[in-house]
């Protein structure tokens, strides 16, 4: 089955495609660039890198622009799936949903009205066990939005290794939040994946921090070599 990937960088995405992969033919990555930075639906940090991204996986890459109007953003959801079916062929959806419903119902809704499957290889993990293979498998995942306490500035830039994970399980047991962000406590950029070409080498950013909230915004980046 050719598959298209709802793609934004970040971890949850670029894991479910290395897990389509395991099972169908990916065929493209589709993203959503939202102007609102609060949307619904989508992830916004560092979302236009996701065509640097698809470069390094050597995957050609749909991507429209939405305003982010709450379920407005739908429309332009369906117009980024219906060009990937029309250029593409795909037969099928992947989604990086975890735990959110909200999002999962409504990329269902939209699949099913554009006639194609819609696929969630992640959804309700065991948290520790995601967050293991992850780094077992060998992605490179950088944090770059976080939004709760205990979060300062110093967490924006770090990558999630073994070491990070650890302090990541503190944090959860003690402030009762989710180990995999999926509560909307910090955001994540991919760097490296087992299906990439090229790693995604960070050349200079900056971090825009306040108050238990804030974003590392990649300035430049490049592809090297592995």
């Amino acid at each position: 089955m050719k598959l298209g990937v709802l793609f934004s960088g970040g971890k949850d995405s670029t894991f479910a495609c290395w897990k389509a992969m395991q099972q169908e033919e990916v065929v493209c990555l589709i993203t959503v660039i939202s102007r609102n930075p609060e949307s619904y639906m989508f992830h916004t940090p560092n979302i236009r890198l996701a065509a640097l991204q698809a470069e390094a996986a050597g995957l050609p890459l749909v991507e429209v622009e939405t305003a982010g109007e709450k379920e407005e953003e739908l429309l332009d959801l369906k117009r980024a799936l219906l060009s990937a079916k029309e250029r593409f062929g795909i037969e099928g959806v992947v989604t990086g949903a975890v735990l959110s419903v909200y999002q999962a119902a409504r990329v269902q809704r939209v699949c099913l009205e554009l006639g194609l499957w819609c696929f969630n290889p992640l959804w309700s993990p065991d948290q520790e066990a995601y967050m293991e293979e992850l780094i077992d498998a060998g992605f490179k995942i950088v944090i770059v939005g976080v939004f709760s306490s205990p979060f300062d500035a110093s967490w924006l830039g770090r990558e999630i290794d073994r070491r990070t994970l650890d302090e990541l399980r503190e944090i959860a047991r003690k402030y009762r939040i989710t180990l995999t962000g999926e509560g909307g406590e910090f955001e994540t950029f991919v760097v490296d994946a087992p299906f990439f070409s090229w790693r995604v080498a960070i050349e200079e950013a900056s971090r825009d921090y306040r108050n238990y909230n804030g974003v590392l915004r990649i300035e430049r980046a490049g592809l090297v070599a592995k």
